[in-house]
């Protein structure tokens, strides 16, 4: 029997895919390139909304394997229950590292440094110094210390922090250091000068940051969101922000895209950036490498990376 993969490159684009395999393009179109139940690999396309991503789920009656090209899962989900029994699902875990990691760092340093302000005066010709707070010395906040969280504080190693903390979902020892629960954030928020979100999107994470969690931030410290929009209140933090107590670098929102005219886009102290930290020049051979191993895994009957969760388990 050969099995069929539903792709988002070119076949020919990807080097080192099992010749057992039989493979169709699909990147999202209103036109599938095959009947989705004869599909038994579904690539999720990437950086598309979730009703295009869920859209052929429905009929995937013999698909085994659900692989995203994000480490997020929550663009999938809705169509986790539509799919058989037994379905792996995957996420990218590892592939965005370095390009989030990249984002994040960038994102705290413009928002301390004033670059956005900086920006502005050039457009109109104005030279606009004074004194900016450094990075240095500062405490950082993870919460969300996974990959991506691991990634981030190699790229902070060298700044000459004070500190940083790390929380995620439960306790554990790393090389670095401690990693808290998340049941400390109330003691861990006070100390921090810099609070960096990259947790999942999930039931227990939705709304995180709300009044309660940004009350506890320290006066005139910044909230970085480089995970899901909806892991922040975004009502709580306008009023935050509006207040002038603390400022925020997001490249996530709720609502998202960010709609004309809504109000966070003009809030003091808030720099904005369109859910960049994924699409850089490092995904796609990141993306692709990935792929290759697990159709290699897929085809050979040995594990597979990355697997979140199995349906109607």
């Amino acid at each position: 029997m050969t099995y069929e993969v539903w792709l988002p490159f070119r076949p020919d684009d990807l080097d080192g895919l099992p010749e057992e395999l039989n493979y169709r393009f699909w990147n999202g179109e209103q036109e599938f390139p095959a009947d989705p139940a004869d599909c038994a690999f579904y690539v999720v396309p990437y950086m598309q909304p979730s009703d295009v991503s869920v859209r052929p789920m429905a009929d995937m009656t013999s698909v085994q394997v659900v692989q995203t090209l994000s480490a997020g899962i929550d663009h999938v989900q809705p169509g986790l229950g539509l799919l058989p029994q037994g379905v792996r699902l995957c996420n990218a875990r590892g592939v965005h590292d370095a390009s989030t990691a990249e984002l994040t760092l960038t994102l705290i340093l413009a928002s301390l440094r004033g670059i956005p302000d900086f920006v502005r005066g050039q457009d109109r010709e104005e030279w606009r110094s004074g004194f900016r707070p450094a990075l240095a010395d500062k405490t950082v906040l993870i919460v969300g210390y996974g990959a991506v969280g691991s990634a981030i504080e190699d790229r902070l190693a060298p700044f000459e922090l004070a500190r940083v903390a790390r929380v995620a979902r439960s306790a554990r020892e790393t090389a670095r250091g401690p990693v808290h629960p998340i049941t400390a954030l109330p003691e861990l928020l006070p100390e921090a000068d810099v609070v960096v979100l990259i947790t999942p999107l999930t039931e227990q994470t939705k709304g995180l940051a709300g009044a309660d969690f940004l009350a506890r931030m320290k006066d005139g410290a910044l909230l970085v969101n480089v995970a899901r929009g909806g892991v922040v209140d975004t009502k709580a933090l306008l009023a935050e922000l509006e207040s002038g107590r603390i400022r925020a670098a997001l490249d996530v929102t709720d609502p998202e895209p960010l709609p004309p005219g809504h109000p966070l886009w003009h809030a003091p102290g808030v720099l904005i950036s369109p859910h960049v930290g994924g699409p850089t020049s490092a995904f796609l051979p990141r993306a692709k490498r990935l792929l290759v191993d697990q159709l290699n895994r897929f085809v050979n009957r040995e594990p597979l990376r990355n697997v979140v969760l199995t349906t109607g388990s």
